[in-house]
């Protein structure tokens, strides 16, 4: 081990010192070479020397404070070993590390990102690929992941709503405040599911995620959520992976699905599934966003509260025939002490190469808030004015208001879904506003049209 090497693992956390003599145990080799992939998650590219080979491996590790608690990271392990044994492109998962809390699996060519493709060309031939796969993974027999714990759905209800049930009741064991539009959101998709669907198969879930070279994918990745429910849901996936990481022509991509499955799937109920996938991450992420905490990244969280929202919302109006109408944006009018919010934001700004991951969460809070400071007092003042409109009187704060929609949508059926959706979706597009640029890939986005 050079010395460079040998100091900066002395330097690590006790913690990823045992996890790095378990890596090295596990793989019966030496580590010769480590790199920190900065995220929100633990995570490293680590080569080791097995004697015969250098082999690249990534530790996947927990999300901490910010894990979902619907599935361990076993089941994503278990999930890539059924994968493998069908011939599915996916890293090859090597073992299971107890403490720290991860799994160590293969690190695969290529990359992620279809804005690195030469051309339009070979990203649909990318995505083309990732669908035939997609077709080939739902084919698989279901018995073989009902081995490893998975539940089959047996009834309509059960194969439309997925798993849908662990995501609420998640929810509902973090709330720590009204959260109206997401009470609507899911009062509508219980009331809502496709009726007729009685052919469940193996699902990605999180669909769209894989990394790819020379227009193919070269393995499917990030498993995490996989699960047996309507195969609709997986093209619904795709169209919130579309949001921030841009997918071409998800329309040509449906129809070669169809050729490629044999099945054909009635665009109403992709849009039904978008509306309930595209809900589970703001209900994962709504307490994480009313108590920020240094452990998130809060911005990032919010953003995905907020568009993750907002887009299955504009779906909900689209099948209700209502126009959202456009928003009256305010004129800045920054507070006495504004040029404060400035200073932060120019203290943040990277000097010499890119930020760190901490320090980059931390300018896109200052962005944030100066925002909040030129535009918050207006917007918020349009939306208390629309509330009344609901509710039959003016709230007097945002908290109030936030009350009573909540206790309104709880009391009310069908008949007012339109005007809900209208609502919630112009609320929300006011709150994207003041995230601004720092949404980053998620400022002004929406769903693709699949019809």
């Amino acid at each position: 081990m050079s010395e460079d090497l040998e100091a900066r693992r002395a330097a690590l956390p006790e913690e990823w010192k045992r996890g790095f003599d378990w890596v090295e145990k596990s793989l019966s080799g030496r580590i010769v070479d480590f790199e920190r992939h900065e995220r929100w998650r633990p995570a490293w590219f680590i080569d080791v020397d097995t004697g015969d080979e250098v082999v690249s491996v990534y530790w996947r590790g927990d999300r901490g404070a910010s894990d979902h608690g619907v599935y361990p990271l076993e089941h994503e392990f278990r999930v890539l070993q059924v994968l493998e044994k069908h011939d599915i492109p996916v890293p090859h998962p090597y073992a299971m590390c107890d403490d720290p809390h991860g799994m160590l699996i293969g690190k695969v060519p290529g990359r992620h990102d279809l804005g690195t493709c030469d051309d339009e060309a070979e990203a649909l031939s990318v995505v083309d690929h990732y669908v035939e796969l997609l077709a080939r993974m739902h084919a698989i027999p279901l018995e073989d992941f009902e081995a490893i714990g998975m539940e089959r759905p047996t009834t309509p209800e059960a194969i439309g709503l997925g798993d849908f049930d662990s995501w609420e009741q998640q929810y509902r064991s973090f709330k720590c405040r009204p959260e109206p539009w997401i009470e609507f959101m899911i009062r509508w998709v219980r009331r809502n599911v496709p009726q007729g669907r009685d052919t469940p198969t193996f699902l990605t879930c999180d669909c769209g995620q894989f990394m790819f070279d020379q227009g193919r994918v070269t393995a499917v990745v990030d498993l995490e959520l996989a699960y047996l429910g309507d195969p609709a849901a997986d093209l619904a996936g795709m169209r919130a992976r579309d949001l921030s990481e841009s997918l071409p022509n998800l329309k040509l991509a449906v129809q070669r699905y169809a050729e490629y499955s044999g099945r054909h799937i009635d665009p109403r109920v992709i849009d039904y599934h978008t509306v309930r996938f595209g809900l589970c991450t703001p209900m994962v992420c709504a307490h994480l966003c009313a108590q920020a905490s240094r452990e998130v990244a809060y911005v990032q969280y919010l953003a995905w509260y907020l568009v993750y929202g907002r887009c299955p919302l504009e779906i909900i109006a689209q099948l209700e025939g209502i126009e959202i109408g456009p928003l009256a944006l305010p004129d800045p009018a920054p507070s006495r002490l504004g040029a404060a919010h400035e200073y932060t934001i120019e203290m943040l700004q990277p000097v010499d190469g890119p930020n760190s991951f901490e320090i980059d969460s931390a300018l896109r809070a200052a962005q944030l808030t100066e925002r909040i400071d030129r535009y918050g007092r207006e917007l918020e003042a349009q939306d208390l004015d629309e509330a009344a409109v609901l509710l039959g009187r003016r709230p007097g704060s945002w908290a109030e208001s936030d009350a009573a929609l909540e206790e309104l949508v709880l009391a009310s059926g069908p008949e007012r879904d339109a005007e809900f959706a209208q609502y919630f979706t112009r609320h929300i597009l006011r709150q994207e506003f003041l995230l601004g640029p720092a949404a980053r890939e998620l400022e002004n986005v929406s769903y693709q049209p699949i019809d």
